[in-house]
C-alpha cells in the first residue's frame, strides 16, 4: 500500500484493509482507489450497494461514477443495477452501440464515457453490490487487468462479509443509515432544483456538482444547505455546510 493509502497495482489481500480501516467508508474508498489502478483508461469507479431495494453509490474515485451511477438509479435500470441483481458481471464495449437499458446508454454517451465494466459483489446476500469501472474510451477495458478485477470483487465479497460479523452490526448498520439520509438531502435538493430551473433529474444534479466543485464543499453539504433554506429548518442530522477537508 501506498502512502496516500492507494493499494499497490494486482489483486491485494483485503481482509487487513478491512481490519486496519476505522470505517466501512474507508474501506469501500480503498477498493474504489484499486479498482482504478487495474484499469488504466478508466476515469471513474464507483461501488454500489443496495439495501432495502435501494441501491446507493456508498465510495467512489475519479470523476465518472456518482453522476453515471444516479442516472441509473433513477431509471432503476442499468449496467451496475444488473450485476448487482443477476450476480453477473456486465461489459460494454461501446455505449454508442448499445440498446440495453433505455435512456442509460445515450445519457453516458453525452456524459463522456463509452464504456463501462460492471462486477457483481456479494451477490444474492443482504448487502449485495457491484463495483462499476467507467471509461471514456471505446472497448475501454480491453487492456485492464480483468483478473486483478475479478480477483478483488472476490476478495471484496468476503471482506464485506468479514466485516459484518466481525464489526459491531449497530455501527454497520449506522453507517449505511448515514449514507442514505445522505442520498435522501441529494434526493430533495435535486427536486428543488428540477422546480426552481425546469429541468430534468440529471440536469439538476449536474447543476448541484457544478456548485459544490466551485464552491469546494461537499455535495451533502451544499444539498443540506439548499433544503434547509427553502424549509426554514436543516434536515435531521443534517451536516453543517464546510469546506472539503
Amino acid at each position: 500500500m501506498t502512502d496516500d493509502g492507494v493499494l499497490s497495482p494486482g489483486p491485494p489481500d483485503l481482509v487487513p484493509l478491512i481490519l486496519d480501516t476505522e470505517t466501512l467508508d474507508d474501506f469501500l474508498r480503498a477498493l474504489a482507489r484499486s479498482a482504478l489502478l487495474l484499469s488504466p483508461t478508466a476515469d471513474g469507479c464507483g461501488v454500489t450497494l443496495e439495501r432495502r431495494n435501494r441501491p446507493l453509490t456508498v465510495a467512489s474515485a475519479g470523476v465518472s461514477a456518482p453522476l453515471l451511477d444516479e442516472a441509473q438509479y433513477g431509471q432503476d435500470d442499468g449496467p451496475c443495477l444488473q450485476a448487482l441483481r443477476e450476480g453477473r458481471e456486465v461489459s460494454v464495449s461501446d455505449m454508442g452501440e448499445e440498446n440495453r437499458w433505455k435512456d442509460y446508454p445515450a445519457f453516458a454517451v453525452a456524459a463522456g464515457t463509452r464504456s463501462s465494466l460492471s462486477l457483481p459483489i456479494a451477490a444474492h446476500s443482504d448487502t449485495a453490490g457491484a463495483l462499476n469501472l467507467y471509461s471514456p474510451k471505446q472497448n475501454g477495458f480491453a487492456d485492464a487487468d480483468l483478473h486483478g478485477l475479478r480477483a478483488l470483487a472476490a476478495q471484496a465479497t468476503g471482506a464485506i462479509a468479514l466485516a459484518q460479523r466481525l464489526s459491531d452490526s449497530r455501527t454497520f448498520t449506522d453507517d449505511l443509515e448515514a449514507a442514505l439520509r445522505s442520498r435522501s438531502v441529494i434526493d430533495q435538493a435535486v427536486g428543488i432544483v428540477m422546480n426552481q430551473r425546469r429541468c430534468s433529474s440529471q440536469e439538476a444534479l449536474g447543476t448541484l456538482r457544478t456548485a459544490s466543485q466551485h464552491r469546494n464543499v461537499k455535495l451533502r453539504d451544499l444539498c443540506a444547505q439548499l433544503v434547509g433554506g427553502v424549509s426554514g429548518a436543516p434536515p435531521p442530522d443534517g451536516p453543517r455546510l464546510r469546506p472539503r477537508p
